[in-house]
């Protein structure tokens, strides 16, 4: 399939291995990003003035920052808000969410085109049947410039789901198991293809989570089929006019992997790492400070559902404990204000922020004190990566995230 989509953006064939130039049909930068992007592209252009190559396939997302990150954090938004603005770039601006969730929600994803981002975690539009990967500051320059960057074809892993989930296991756990399986370089520069008759049963927010978390194994993509399931939901955000790509009966595999997801327990990470991972039933009891639910992995309407069902089914979060809440995107937001989760969230005590990537890597809002363990429905726990390199981030479901608020610790005692 990686094959396939990257034959389209380069306009010729290709195979694993090969190196082309190909034209994103979009590019995404963050307020992370940008700045050293317009940086990289004055000196390309040698002091001469021209907007970008082609603005219209271009968006900004103000998602890393926000009014508490300081002075030097705001220059830089402003900086690349005035870039959009003068240029007629989309901009997603601050309080509008999580520029991955965006690219999804507003239709930018979609099968067959090619999607770069100046963040890791765009390898999540590959749940839409499209290439979706990461790229630096000095690719999104080049693309501003000319419109077009270098990528190696990546061979292949196929990842054949089998069963349903288990009562209290999700889309998490099954990305979980995957890190502790391959490890977190078992995937290096290669494509998983998901596949299997366990994908009837992973809705869109169940397969952005696995494609989301395909590059924390090294992964450049993570892909998914065009079927029933994604078909639909195109037709409920009216994408339309799409291109569906399909992996060959006898396409080449590196290696394939068979889950069962069905026999799953959940799992967590231990700091500080996404690949030391554990049954969570294994763990050693363990006192949570701060309860994390948020981010382009576990900030979405479902995963609050589920959240809740077990806060309200106890009516109260452990002492002590402070949950943290912050969705990936404004339509999420007022679809829990609608839905009156807003409202239980807060009965309960949690502390609800603005959409955007918020604490998860550190740049804004609440940052953990030194000793604290967090629990986070994250995708990342690297020492520092929520801004104090001496608290400790376990990884798990946002169910499991949710219990371990109630109890105010995880894991069996001795």
């Amino acid at each position: 399939m990686a094959e396939k989509l990257l034959s389209r953006a380069a306009n010729r064939p290709l195979v694993a291995g090969e190196v082309a130039v190909c034209k994103p049909d979009y590019a995404m930068g963050t307020d992370g990003s940008i700045p050293m992007a317009l940086d990289y592209l004055g000196e390309m252009l040698e002091g001469h003035e021209r907007g970008p190559f082609a603005p219209d396939r271009v968006v900004f997302a103000l998602d890393h920052y926000d009014s508490t990150s300081g002075a030097g954090a705001l220059l830089l938004q402003a900086r690349a808000r005035d870039y959009a603005q003068a240029h007629a770039i989309t901009l997603f601006d601050v309080g509008d969410g999580i520029g991955h969730q965006l690219m999804m929600e507003r239709g930018h994803a979609a099968p067959g085109r090619l999607l770069v981002g100046a963040d890791s975690h765009a390898t999540s539009y590959g749940a839409f049947n499209c290439f979706g990967t990461g790229i630096g500051s000095s690719d999104l320059a080049g693309i501003l410039f000319c419109g077009a960057l270098w990528l190696e074809v990546p061979s292949s892993i196929r990842i054949v789901l089998d069963g349903q989930f288990a009562p209290g296991v999700g889309a998490k756990d099954v990305a979980l198991y995957l890190a502790r399986t391959l490890d977190a370089g078992g995937a290096t520069y290669k494509a998983l293809e998901f596949t299997g008759p366990g994908l009837a049963n992973l809705d869109m927010d169940d397969r952005i989570v696995l494609a989301n978390m395909s590059v924390e194994l090294g992964a450049k993509a993570g892909l998914f089929p065009h079927d029933a399931v994604l078909a639909q939901h195109l037709d409920e955000i009216g994408v339309d006019g799409v291109t569906a790509v399909t992996a060959d009966p006898d396409a080449p595999y590196v290696h394939t992997l068979t889950v069962d997801i069905g026999r799953l327990r959940p799992q967590i990470a231990l700091p500080h790492r996404v690949d030391n991972v554990i049954d969570l039933a294994d763990a050693p009891r363990t006192r949570v400070d701060v309860v994390y639910l948020g981010t382009c992995t576990g900030g979405r309407l479902r995963d609050y559902a589920e959240a809740l069902e077990i806060l309200t089914a106890a009516g109260r979060i452990a002492r002590d404990v402070q949950v943290i809440v912050t969705p990936a995107s404004r339509s999420i937001r007022e679809a829990m204000e609608r839905t009156g989760m807003i409202e239980q969230f807060r009965g309960l005590g949690a502390q609800l922020e603005s959409p955007g990537c918020g604490a998860c890597c550190g740049t804004c809002g609440p940052i953990p004190a030194a000793n604290q363990k967090i629990i986070s429905s994250a995708n990342r726990n690297f020492r520092g990566r929520m801004g104090n390199a001496d608290a400790e981030i376990y990884l798990a479901s946002p169910v499991s995230c949710a219990r371990a608020a109630v109890e105010g610790a995880f894991g069996q005692e001795a």
